[in-house]
């Protein structure tokens, strides 16, 4: 029995993600940010001044791999860390002003890649596609 990549969710969706993360890089490479960056510069923007748990528990990732991005962030002057004064253990991670001026050109890159990837769905079926994926998200988040 053979391997079908076509009809795998997984494969397919691994397929997509690594073509939109090559379509951002395009574009957001001119501003200086990666897209292994872009997760926890949404994050930051929709609230600046989380701790990196938060992060990791929003972002879901694996914690060294955020520690490793958090640090070439702060190398690139996106990012500074303060001490939590209702942590003494934990850091608050802040947006630069550098960081907070790309926000727009960031997210306009985003959403060219969006709609370049969605032009050729209706509107009906770009809300099925959406809504499929959050849903398939919410099944495979762990508890």
């Amino acid at each position: 029995m053979s391997f079908d990549p076509s009809s795998s969710a997984g494969y397919l969706a691994n397929h997509m993600a690594r073509l939109f993360a090559q379509q951002l890089q395009a574009r957001i490479a001119p501003l200086g940010l990666t897209p292994g960056q872009f997760p926890a510069l949404l994050a930051l923007w929709a609230k600046d001044g989380q701790t990196q748990r938060e992060l990791v528990q929003e972002l879901n990732i694996e914690q060294a791999t955020l520690a490793n991005t958090l640090t070439r962030m702060e190398r690139d002057g996106l990012i500074i860390r303060q001490p939590n004064p209702a942590d003494g253990r934990s850091t608050i991670i802040r947006l630069t002003a550098k960081a907070k001026a790309l926000q727009s050109p960031a997210t306009g890159a985003a959403k060219e890649v969006n709609a370049m990837a969605l032009a050729g769905l209706s509107d009906q079926e770009r809300e099925m596609f959406l809504g499929a994926m959050r849903q398939i998200i919410q099944q495979l988040k762990p508890d």
